[in-house]
């Protein structure tokens, strides 16, 4: 099977944020305030895929987005899309947004908000045109062509992140960027909005970066997944292979966090100690401080990138039995003395 071409490269792509020092700072010659809230970071996406990204808040996910959509600028590293250098010639890319209500003006009108893209990229000529195109995509999300008369406040939450995903869709983008699109909403209209994305991908081979922190969700509308941890991509897979066989502890960790729906096993697993400042990260690995396969080497030097058989990618000095960590151990004692 011919490999699908390369969309989006991230080549080693970092971004530091420079804080002030004070007077006193300065003349005492005390360490930076910089926060480097995304570190040496290396993505490939092909087209047709989804790539998921996942970790704890504060870790990274959110400024990698605003970085591939030309938002923010990388301090170092390069960003190129269908090798082309960004921000030079910007793509035709959407974001879709955690909180719809907010990236909806109230004033205007459903209709006006999505022909928006279309008027701003030419897509259509003519006011018929371009209505036709805006009731066209209304229908797609699952609304009617009369919902293009409404305001925002008229909707509820499920249905004004189907309006930012008809929007995001009217200007037939190449990319998209869903930075947790879901996590506003009920849970029953989380699994609405998934299954619409799910059939729009299947539907319209779409290429998109898809940004949370919840795991269930992740697995369900990634091919590959990401993992981040304090600005650093620690591990990237294939959607099942990183589910079924985690190579970096943080991700054994953060699989053995998420609630478990099974009935049989009511116990939560959080992960160890506390989220370092990305301002003062641990010298050499950056989740030393809270793996408990932390060894000498680990304090002192930063852990290469390691390939996997499958074509995955890890960041540890050493391969660790992760079925030896105490919570999942927990859980074998458990099953065989019930």
């Amino acid at each position: 099977m011919k490999k699908a071409p390369d969309i989006l490269v991230l080549d080693e792509v970092s971004k530091v944020y420079h804080g002030q020092q004070g007077m006193l700072e300065r003349l005492r010659g005390g360490p930076s305030s910089d926060t480097r809230a995304v570190s040496n970071v290396s993505l490939v996406i092909r087209h047709g895929e989804t790539v998921g990204l996942v970790g704890e808040s504060g870790c990274g996910k959110s400024t990698l987005a605003r970085l591939v959509s030309g938002l923010i600028k990388p301090t170092s590293g390069s960003i190129n899309f269908r090798s082309v250098a960004l921000p030079g010639h910007p793509p035709r890319l959407q974001m879709i947004f955690q909180d719809p209500f907010s990236s909806l003006n109230g004033r205007w009108k459903i209709a006006d908000a999505i022909a928006e893209p279309i008027v701003v990229h030419k897509l259509r000529k003519g006011r018929a045109a371009i209505r036709a195109r805006v009731d066209e995509l209304l229908n797609l999300v699952g609304l009617s062509s009369a919902d293009g008369e409404k305001y925002p406040q008229e909707f509820s939450g499920g249905q004004r992140q189907r309006i930012c995903i008809a929007r995001a869709l009217a200007g037939e983008p190449e990319f998209l960027i869903l930075d947790e699109p879901t996590s506003a909403l009920d849970v029953s209209v989380q699994a609405q909005i998934l299954n619409l994305l799910r059939d729009l991908q299947k539907n319209l081979n779409l290429t998109s970066l898809f940004i949370t922190h919840n795991l269930p969700v992740v697995r369900i509308m990634a091919d590959r997944i990401g993992v981040m941890y304090l600005g650093e991509l620690v591990e990237e897979a294939a959607c099942e292979e990183l589910f079924v066989n985690p190579r970096h502890p943080y991700t054994r960790m953060l699989i053995d966090a998420a609630p478990n729906m099974d009935v049989d096993d009511r116990s939560l697993h959080p992960i160890m100690g506390e989220l370092p400042s990305p301002a003062s990260p641990p010298q050499g690995c950056r989740f030393s401080s809270r793996c408990p396969f932390v060894k000498n080497l680990c304090r002192a030097e930063a852990p290469p990138k390691r390939r996997t058989e499958k074509g995955g990618m890890f960041r540890c000095h050493f391969e660790p039995d992760l079925t030896q960590m105490p919570s999942i151990a927990d859980k074998k004692g458990a099953a065989q003395h019930a």
